[in-house]
Order: structure tokens, then sequence, then C-alpha cells
């Protein structure tokens, strides 16, 4: 939730919302939009009011909360430093602005985090942006905002919705997912890990948090607010009806919708050499505490999300300077690896299990979809076999030639 704010001046520099005060002159509390004379349903007096009494209906689901706060906290923040206008007065001509703005955040050194890297919300480089927005992050934004000003309106707090007047498209579905790595790209990544040093506890200790990350990104599918939500005590065994013990992992995921995962073989080996290293016995007991993944030193408390997005940043850095190291031929593919991000694993899961032939909807419970649809689009086979067949019998044409 937005904190307390700090009662000091408005400046320049842009930092999260709860560590400065707004003047009353851009507050929202004389908004241009603000519907007076109606009864409202909040008792919100500024804009800053409003926004936390819409946000607090996501408190209690966490990534839902984070995702919607990022997107209004930049609108408030670009408003009220940008524009120096409250919320409340935005227009349709400012929020169309605003969509241009979402695309190429300037000044860069206000608005974008520097070096590629994420800091936290309390670390002095924080900035709202890590980067421009990629055309369908931006519409996400766009359509997060929308809820909020209808909601707004619907409370009595604002007359109008600002986006209502937008012109609504049907955002086409991509045919296939395509930020995913092939197999050679993730055999690569696992030689990145493997490479790691391990000469010191401290080394290991790194290796072994990296290995069992990526099996966890890559056997179960899982989101990062997935890995840092959950624990090892969602890890459980049960006899099949042949009545063998088969390991399950129970997920409580996006939506807060619980899903069952397979825990194969392998991903029980790599959780008892995690947990060893870690000085834990090699299997969970029921309901343990213990997180998914620890911080390094001995700690047992839940990483951050972005704590979690550096170290898959750090490998996929180091696999593209390797393949980087190959030769000229290896910079398209290096430069692939380095853009690729933790949910690239969760496509890269969907997508190598699909193409095995595993049952698509075996598939879709696992990456916990709510249709068939969107789990075929890991399917790449196909697409496979389609260019096979073209590059072979569609060739009259050159052979006249």
């Amino acid at each position: 939730m937005f904190q307390s704010i700090a009662k000091s001046e408005l400046s320049t520099s842009t930092a999260p919302t709860a560590s400065f005060f707004i003047p009353p002159g851009i507050d929202g509390s004389q908004g241009t939009n603000r519907a007076n004379g109606n009864r409202p349903l909040i008792a919100a007096n500024n804009d800053f009011e409003a926004i936390k009494a819409w946000l607090t209906r996501y408190a209690d689901t966490s990534t839902t909360f984070a995702n919607y706060r990022k997107e209004v906290e930049r609108l408030l923040l670009w408003s009220t430093l940008q524009l120096r206008k409250p919320l409340s007065s935005l227009t349709h001509e400012d929020l169309l602005a605003y969509q241009y703005f979402l695309a190429d955040p300037q000044p860069a050194e206000r608005w974008v985090m520097q070096g590629g890297r994420r800091f936290a919300r309390s670390h002095i480089e924080w900035r709202p942006f890590a980067g421009p927005l990629s055309p369908l992050s931006q519409r996400q934004a766009m359509i997060i905002l929308n809820t909020m000003f209808s909601w707004l309106v619907n409370a009595g707090y604002l007359a109008g919705n600002p986006l209502s007047l937008s012109r609504r498209r049907g955002l086409k579905t991509p045919p296939r997912i395509t930020r995913y790595l092939e197999k050679d790209l993730w055999n690569e990544v696992k030689q990145t890990i493997e490479a790691m040093p391990k000469e010191t506890k401290r080394e290991r200790e790194h290796y072994f948090r990296n290995r069992w990350l990526f099996t966890l990104l890559y056997l179960c599918g899982l989101r990062i607010s997935e890995v840092v939500d959950n624990t090892m005590g969602d890890f459980f065994c049960r006899p099949d009806r042949d009545g063998e013990k088969r390991w399950w992992l129970e997920v409580v995921g996006k939506g807060d919708k619980t899903r069952l995962i397979p825990a194969t073989t392998e991903l029980m080996d790599e959780l008892s050499r995690y947990r060893s290293d870690r000085g834990l016995p090699p299997f969970p007991i029921y309901a343990e505490a213990t997180p998914l993944l620890l911080p390094i030193g001995g700690k047992s408390r839940p990483m951050t999300r972005v704590a979690v997005h550096s170290i898959v940043k750090r490998v996929f850095h180091s696999t593209a300077t390797r393949l980087e190291a190959y030769g000229p031929s290896h910079k398209g593919t290096a430069a692939r690896v380095k853009a690729a991000s933790a949910h690239w694993m969760r496509h890269t899961a969907g997508s190598h299990m699909a193409n095995s032939a595993l049952d698509l909807c075996y598939v879709r419970d696992t990456l916990g979809h709510e249709s068939i649809a969107t789990t075929s689009r890991y399917l790449h086979s196909s697409d496979d076999d389609r260019h096979r067949e073209t590059e072979t019998r569609h060739r009259d044409l050159v052979e006249i030639v």
C-alpha cells in the first residue's frame, strides 16, 4: 500500500509517491473532473486518498496489487511532476500524451533506472521505469488505468472517465509464443550455471541456489511471484493408484488460484541437493515455512521479486557474454539471451513441454492456463512442419526460373 506521505514539498526528483507531499493546488481536492455535488461512496478528499481506496480492494493479492500500484503511481508522478496538474484534472488529450510517454519516458534520467538495473523502491536510484514499455505493456497499463478511472466514477469521486473516449481496438493474439529459449540456448544457460565457481562456501551457496531456481522455473513453469510467495512446505507426497509415491507441489499463483504441479524425480533431486547445501533435511515436511528460494548467508526469509529477477538477468547476461566470445556468428543468439527475462523461462518451460508431445491438457494444468487455446500458443512443432513442407513442396516458381 502507499505509505504515509512525508511532509516535504514536491520536488522535481522522481521517487515513490509515499516519499513526497503533493501541494494542495495539485492534490486533486479541487480537480476539474471531480464529481462535485454528487454523494460520494468513498471518504476521499484528494486524489491520493481516492487511489488508496481503489488499491485497497487488491491488498490481499500481492502480484495484482503491485502491478496496479506500479501503473497508477507512474501516472500520478507524471501528472504531478511533468504536467503539474492533479490526476482528477487529466483530460482525454492528456492521457493520449501519456501513452506516447510510456513508449519513451523522457527525460530518462528522471524516469528510467540507469545501467539496466532494477532497484528496490526504497533505493535512491529507484525510478518508475526500467525502460520504454512495449506496445503490449502500454496497452496493459492503459487497461489498468481505465479500470481505476471507471471505479472512481462509480464511487462518485470523478465526474467522468477520460479514457472512455479512447478508441477500442482488439489486440490480436500472437499466433505463437516467441520469447522463449530454444533447446540449444537453454543448454547454454545450464552450462553457465555449471561453470560457476564452487571453491568457497559462499560460492557453492550461489551455485546451488542458481541451479535450484532455474530448475523450478524450467520444470515447473513458475512465475517469479510464485517462487517468492510459496514455501517448501507446499511440497507433499502421496501414493498413486499403483501405490507408488509421487511428489507434488501445490502453488498459489496468479489470481489466488491454486494448482498442482507434478514434482518429478529430477526436481526432487535438485531440491534435496539445494536443501542439503543449506543444512536442511533432504525433503521438506508438511507446512514447513522455509521459502522456496533463500537469501545467501543462512537467513530463512523470502526473497523479493526484484532480487530474483536480478539473479536471472545476471545468468542470462553471463550466458550472452560466453556466446559473444564464440565469435561474430553468435552475435544474434547472444543478443537474444541478453534480452531474455525471468518470464522467458516460463515460456521456455511451456514451449519445451508442448513440443515434446506432452498432452496439452497436462501442460495447461501445470502452467495454470484457463484455456487450452492459451497453451496451444506454445506449440511450435506444427509451425516447423509447415515450414518443412513449404520448403520441400512449394518449389514450382524456383524450378521454372
